[in-house]
């Protein structure tokens, strides 16, 4: 099996994200474009939902799996690997049957009571046979990032894209003269297609590369498997509650806001409107950047994993650094995009700037979301999970309160959810950050935190002055995309300047390491 170093592994999973982002923002583009703000809103109510009876369902295990993985390969152990999978696979099954019945039989209470819009019900029925495809998916890609072999999963993920916007357009346009609902809920069936497909091309893959036959002497592997339980239980209990809490925090959001806004004296139908406008087009663009962050986070795991063995203290340090490094890099420019051409974006992606003021108000502290990722999988990686899942906790918990607060307050409505999800992202960020320095004395330099600011300030100005010259006229597409072509060549050239982007990372990347010597 082939395997590829830290940062060739990133690059896999960064084109690899580059490619389904982009896939992923037609496919919104077009639900949003087919179902407007009302269809977009009742379709982004359901999907936490999903992710919380998803984390339920995995348990933590794909962290787990992709660093015990990891050891044994490292001690050529194949036996160990082989149980590893074998009690991944019966407890997620066993799990992921549990958890769709419970999801199929509450879906109606949480439509009517919880979400308080009758109208979520047919998203939540019709995107709970996914819960068991994405828990046998999730423990092949820990198995494949444990051997760090990016490749199987990042091809699954472009897989998964193609099919669900090959899908998407055709059982929305099936549906919609039924209803908006009837139309979010054939959205929701594009998604299970997509992760179908994938799951059949991991199987593929897995087939294909494997060392070990899972089916021989399965019962046998079963029985000898107590302490591997255990030993991915020390690492999966504790990471699946930051999991859990993130997605019981998305489960409570909609249903908080919907009560919040109502108090407010905002009407079901508006609130709705307005939450998908928050939901579906402002945070889908401020998330943009974490295709690379998660792919660092993933590819972080194992390599901290195999220096905190052979106890390499400084690999530690470098590591956790470097991802911060890239990872703001990578927001950094995204951010000063959105604020400079926040309606303009709007407009040409969704037909309207209704939501380019809770853009602006969010992109400047979104910032701190890009470095948060990599901050968490340095933590998992060095058993810190628990620490790790409390910062989640008292974030979230603060969110919460400034939610109900403001939200509740007609002075504030929607806006009061914007600062609160600002004010989470910011607390559980700066948490992580004091974490890694109580246990391990790491901190961001001094250095490196003035490069950030002349990084964001040198970017800003350049992109203001180029917007003043070219983009007079608003409506020039051309003239839009030549801009942010040029404000990308300039950016690039500053990371080098502050060298943000070292040599030594560039000759990591295949086709520049006959040109850097």
């Amino acid at each position: 099996m082939s395997k590829q170093t830290f940062l060739q592994g990133t690059l896999i999973l960064i084109f690899a994200g580059m490619i389904t982002r982009f896939l992923g923002f037609i496919n919104r583009l077009v639900v949003a474009r087919l179902m407007g703000e009302e269809g977009v809103g009742l379709y982004m109510m359901a999907m936490p939902t999903l992710f919380l009876i998803m984390s339920l369902t995995q348990l933590g295990l794909p962290v787990a799996i992709s660093k015990r993985v990891a050891e044994a390969e490292a001690k050529n152990d194949h036996a160990k690997i082989k149980k590893i999978l074998i009690v991944s696979l019966l407890v997620t099954g066993i799990s992921s049957i549990f958890f769709t019945i419970i999801m199929l039989v509450g879906a109606p209470y949480i439509a009517s009571h919880l979400l308080t819009d009758k109208r979520t019900l047919l998203p939540l029925m019709a995107i709970s046979p996914i819960v068991p495809i994405v828990a046998i998916s999730s423990v092949l890609r820990g198995y494949f990032q444990g051997r760090q072999n990016m490749k199987p999963q990042s091809y699954s993920l472009v897989i998964e894209q193609i099919v669900r916007i090959t899908c998407v357009a055709v059982l929305v346009k099936m549906f919609l003269p039924m209803g908006v609902e009837y139309a979010a809920a054939g959205a929701m069936f594009s998604v299970i297609l997509g992760e179908f497909a994938s799951l059949l091309y991991m199987v593929y893959q897995f087939k294909q590369k494997k060392t070990i036959k899972i089916r021989y002497r399965f019962f046998a592997y079963v029985k000898s498997s107590k302490n591997v339980l255990k030993e991915l239980f020390s690492i999966a209990l504790p990471s699946t509650g930051s999991r859990l809490i993130g997605s019981l925090s998305n489960f409570l959001e909609p249903i908080l806001v919907a009560q919040s806004l109502a108090i407010a004296g905002i009407t079901t139908v508006l609130a709705t409107k307005q939450y998908g406008e928050l939901t579906g087009y402002v945070l889908p663009l401020l998330f943009l950047p974490t295709f690379i962050t998660n792919s660092l986070s993933i590819a972080l795991v194992p390599s901290i994993s195999e220096a905190e063995a052979k106890s390499n203290h400084n690999l530690i340090m470098y590591r956790i650094h470097q991802s911060i490094r890239i990872s703001f890099a990578s927001g950094a420019i995204s951010t000063i995009i959105l604020v400079l051409f926040s309606k303009t974006i709007l407009i040409y992606m969704y037909g309207t700037d209704h939501a380019s003021t809770l853009m602006l108000l969010m992109a400047p502290f979104y910032i701190l979301l890009y470095i948060q990722s990599p901050l968490q999988a340095a933590l998992q990686a060095l058993d810190l999970a628990r620490p790790a899942m409390w910062n989640s906790l008292i974030g979230n918990a603060v969110k919460f309160t400034v939610l109900f607060v403001l939200a509740s307050n007609p002075t504030f409505g929607i806006m009061g959810v914007a600062i609160a999800m600002s004010v989470g992202v910011i607390l559980v960020t700066l948490l992580h950050l004091a974490t890694l320095q109580k246990y391990i004395h790491y901190f961001i330099p001094a250095k490196d935190i003035l490069k950030m600011v002349l990084l964001l300030g040198f970017t800003w100005i350049t992109g203001y002055f180029l917007k003043q010259f070219f983009l007079q006229d608003h409506t020039n597409l051309f003239l839009f995309l030549f801009v942010v072509f040029l404000l990308l060549l300039i950016y690039i050239l500053f990371l080098f300047l502050l060298r943000f982007i070292t040599k030594e990372e560039l000759a990591q990347i295949p086709f520049l390491q006959r040109y850097i010597k």
